[in-house]
């Protein structure tokens, strides 16, 4: 048995996860191609290698003939007479090579395949293990900055966050644990190429879906998220069993399971919204926290106009047309948005509708201190843009990751 040599077979298998089986080939594949260094040739060389003992036997098939012509595939019959009296003209002799009489050469790059065929296991061990937790979270340890784009260790690799995937405002400290969105693990020459982003919105669902059992296990499911990623999300949920309240599950008890994935996502807001089939309540709901009065919606055209209050015409756009933008992302919709006079003017609404009172709501005041029910998870923008009408169009959550 060949203690040394299966002895550090296993330690190379425990230790860089390669199999002992694709080593011992990897040996096999040097001791030929010592031997064609040594020899010019190798076509009659065989390699017979015991994979439990990892005792091998080199040796050359010649053919016994009378006039020896080439040396290194012919043998005379009385050369062969001596290793064995049995040999006739015609036959294959196994003559016995010693590895040890190779060449410092032949030795060297038989030395160098081995080596090379372990570097590339190594590097396919590394990219198949993070190939599978693509479109998945990873959790990375912060290393340093190279320029504007962050180092991250995340085990066995490393990965690059550069700067276009990175949340505007956030900055990492060395040794620091941050949790990564692995959009994309590419193979190449130099190893497996990680790509991981913070800014994704894939990022917010699949820590939803490692905060909530319920979202884990499929009874809610996330149908729509839309991100501008620091700021706010917001998030569309929808329940395969009626007995499972999906926002109140998402929020968690006093907002515990939500306020989880906040902190993680360093402060950014997030809305939690009910998802409906019926377009107009969907789009009603995503415009939350303010107030609707009507929406009228065509699923064709994949348009909606929307009347509100005219107080509540700043909070359903949002500071710089942020709410009525996630809103259009999230339904994928185009939504127009419209105040009561506006929609008086353009004769959406009649022209006595003030007087009727149908259908307004009791103009309420918002303080900005004021706690907002926890399916919300929002807070209102007291600093939001006057403008009087907004026409917002969906884009893609592509365009943002």
């Amino acid at each position: 048995m060949n203690t040394e040599l299966l002895e550090a077979l296993n330690m190379l298998e425990k230790e860089k996860e390669i199999s002992k089986e694709t080593l011992l080939d990897a040996i096999e594949n040097s001791l030929l191609n010592a031997c064609k260094n040594h020899f010019g040739k190798a076509d009659n060389i065989k390699v017979i290698m015991d994979h439990d003992t990892c005792d091998y036997q080199l040796f050359a098939e010649k053919t016994v003939v009378e006039t020896v012509e080439d040396p290194l595939e012919q043998i005379s019959l009385d050369e062969a007479s001596q290793l064995d009296g049995h040999y006739d003209l015609g036959d294959i002799v196994r003559v016995p090579i010693e590895s040890k009489s190779f060449g410092r050469i032949a030795t060297q790059n038989a030395k160098n395949l081995i080596l090379q065929k372990i570097r590339e296991e190594e590097r396919k061990v590394v990219y198949d293990q993070y190939f599978e937790k693509e479109k998945d979270i990873v959790t990375g340890i912060v290393q340093r900055y190279v320029g504007k784009n962050v180092s991250i260790n995340l085990g066995k690799a490393d990965a690059m966050l550069t700067e276009n995937e990175q949340v505007k405002g956030e900055v990492f400290k060395p040794t620091e644990r941050i949790k990564l969105y692995l959009v994309e693990v590419k193979n190449t020459t130099k190893g497996p190429k990680i790509l991981v982003s913070r800014t994704h919105p894939e990022l917010v669902k699949r820590l939803f879906e490692s905060e909530v059992t319920e979202v884990r296990d499929g009874i809610v499911e996330i149908k729509s998220i839309a991100r501008e990623a620091g700021s706010r999300t917001k998030i569309a949920v929808w329940s395969n069993d009626p007995d499972v309240d999906p926002v109140g599950a998402c929020v968690g008890m006093n907002g515990a399971r939500v306020n989880a994935i906040v902190n993680e996502l360093r402060g950014e807001k997030i809305d939690i919204i009910n998802w409906s089939d019926n377009p107009a309540i969907l789009i009603e709901n995503a415009l939350s926290p303010a107030k609707v009065i009507s929406v009228m919606a065509d699923p064709d055209e994949k348009k909606a106009s929307v009347i509100v209050p005219d107080y509540q015409l700043s909070l359903a756009i949002g500071k710089e047309g942020q709410n009525a933008r996630l809103a259009a992302r999230l339904t994928g919709y185009k939504i127009d948005i419209k105040s009561e006079t506006q929609a008086i003017e353009s004769g959406e609404l009649p022209e006595n509708y003030m007087e009727l009172g149908e259908g307004v709501y009791e103009e309420d005041v918002y303080d900005e201190n004021e706690e907002y029910p926890e399916d919300a998870d929002v807070e209102v923008d007291t600093e939001a843009e006057n403008e009087t009408e907004a026409n917002v169009q969906p884009e893609e959550d592509g365009e943002e990751a």
